[in-house]
């Protein structure tokens, strides 16, 4: 039996691990310094799976490659792992003629690397695929195989399939040195002590390169790359049916307008680079903010109001010296293998990644088959507010949980809620956090942003799970929702 030990329960991390449980003779442990599953780089982006046609595949050859595989392989984990998502198109929109000159190049890497029905389309058929785009707009780049998912649904999705197969997940948990003995990795040490490995796989995002340095691998180095958004309310009129972008530039992109799975117009990114010891600096700036809405206006005919923003945040991308993936399998210290530097399209290539990487590890493996029990289905936790009547009458006659309404902007009910800490759980989620129980059902999610609804969620995880409102954290070690009981600071106690 093997040991593989993954190092990030990003996408890519737990992308890898899914790959690998499908072979026998193969222990998974994928590790995390973070309270839950994809709360690193995965929690904050664009949500967008790209035609992968700007990518240079002389310049990039591998992340072209790897980016129009993992945009096909979505197709099918999209199915298999019950994950929303919608395939409308994108369109790059020119409002210059040296905008629009720049945009043949896309054709031809298209063709290259075989991304279908990308074409040059004028301002007449810009104007009539997508009626929320500029008037403005002398024309624009068509690639219709375009898609855009929910980043954290389909981290929770891959992670709770990884667990079904038999992987394990240790969350909350630092790696601290890797242990290198004749050549060879041996273990790993980490906050909650020593795990033994025969390889390990480092998918560790912003950190990438301080995990290699522990192995002796110290060729690059990672900054962030900040990405600030506006997230509108889903009742706003303005919702590009299709995925509308600025024409891209050497660092980024564009600035893009979506509307996402879940109906809510999105508009940014920024492209910030940022010195590497600000690696957790996901603020936001007016100045950041201001940029993104004022870029936003050169692709969409109208704005709604600054007033319908529900929220802002910022992402942060793992920029690598070399400019493009690192991924190896290293002979010396055998064992250590990277995943790193996955910037832009990363969450697009992360099944390509996975399958990638697996291989380089199970063609160094003896004796290695794959699994005829291997499971390919999760399910996802049923929702009401998006079932035919007759469906949802019977779910909620099977459990009562599933007609209490606690989050009335989103129409979460309490039973999607209690299945989602059955599910945190079950994956080995150290504690119970609001955040968690908001990414798994989008309770939280709608125009209050939970300021009424995060209340009656701590009230009943007290009264169904007995945890004490104050002691209920938002996002693990120095979030606490509640500061003690109003009885205990009436009294004057210091310790409640």
């Amino acid at each position: 039996m093997y040991r593989v030990v993954v190092v990030g329960a990003g996408i890519t991390g737990l992308s890898i691990a899914r790959w690998l449980t499908r072979y026998k003779g193969i222990e998974i442990i994928v590790i995390d310094k973070e309270p839950d599953v994809g709360w690193g780089v995965t929690k904050a982006n664009t949500s967008i799976i790209h035609p992968c046609h700007e990518e240079n595949p002389d310049k990039h050859p591998l992340r072209s490659k790897l980016c129009l595989e993992g945009h096909n392989l979505w197709y099918k984990w999209v199915k298999e792992l019950e994950i929303p998502a919608k395939w409308p198109g994108e369109i790059i929109v020119a409002t210059i003629d040296e905008e629009l000159k720049g945009l043949h190049k896309y054709i031809d890497y298209a063709y290259r690397i075989g991304v279908p029905g990308v074409r040059l389309i004028d301002r007449e058929e810009i104007l009539r695929l997508e009626p929320w785009v500029n008037p403005d707009a002398i024309g624009g780049l068509y690639a219709p195989t375009a898609g855009t998912i929910n980043p954290m649904m389909a981290a929770i999705a891959i992670a709770e399939n990884i667990v079904d197969n038999g992987g394990k997940l240790l969350l909350g948990t630092k790696v601290e040195d890797i242990v290198i003995r004749d050549g060879k990795v041996v273990a790993i040490e980490t906050s909650k002590g020593r795990i033994e490995a025969d390889i390990v796989v480092n998918a560790a995002g912003l950190y990438a390169d301080r995990i290699s340095r522990m192995a002796g691998i110290d060729d690059y180095s990672i900054h962030p790359r900040r990405g600030q958004y506006l997230l509108f309310s889903d009742r706003v009129d303005v919702k590009p049916s299709k995925i509308l972008h600025t024409a891209p530039t050497p660092k980024t992109k564009g600035v893009y307008a979506i509307t996402t799975v879940d109906g809510n117009l999105l508009i940014g990114p920024t492209a910030e680079d940022l010195p590497e010891e600000a690696r957790e600096e996901n603020t936001t700036t007016h100045q950041g903010l201001d940029f993104t809405y004022k870029m936003a206006s050169r692709i969409l005919r109208e704005l709604p109001p600054r007033s319908k923003i529900i929220k802002t945040f910022a992402g942060l991308r793992p920029e690598p010296s070399t400019g493009t993936f690192i991924i190896r399998f290293h002979e010396k210290p055998w064992g250590f293998v990277e995943a790193a530097g996955i910037r832009s399209p990363g969450l697009t290539a992360a099944p390509a990644i996975g399958k990638h990487v697996s291989k380089l590890i199970i063609e160094r493996l003896e004796n290695i088959e794959p699994r005829k029990d291997w499971r390919s289905k999760r399910q996802a936790i049923p929702r009401p507010a998006y079932m035919a009547p007759r469906e949802r009458d019977k779910l909620i006659r099977e459990n009562p949980d599933y007609g209490w309404i606690i989050c009335v902007c989103r129409k979460v009910s309490l039973g999607e809620i209690m299945e989602a800490v059955k599910r945190m759980k079950k994956i080995g989620v150290p504690e119970i956090t609001l955040d968690g129980i908001k990414f798994r059902t989008h309770s939280m999610y709608g125009d209050c942003q939970g300021s009424q609804c995060r209340p009656h969620i701590a009230y009943l995880l007290w009264k169904r799970l007995g945890l004490q409102p104050w002691r209920i954290t938002i996002k693990g070690d120095g979030s606490k929702y509640a500061f003690t009981e109003v009885k205990a600071l009436l009294r004057g106690d210091r310790d409640a």
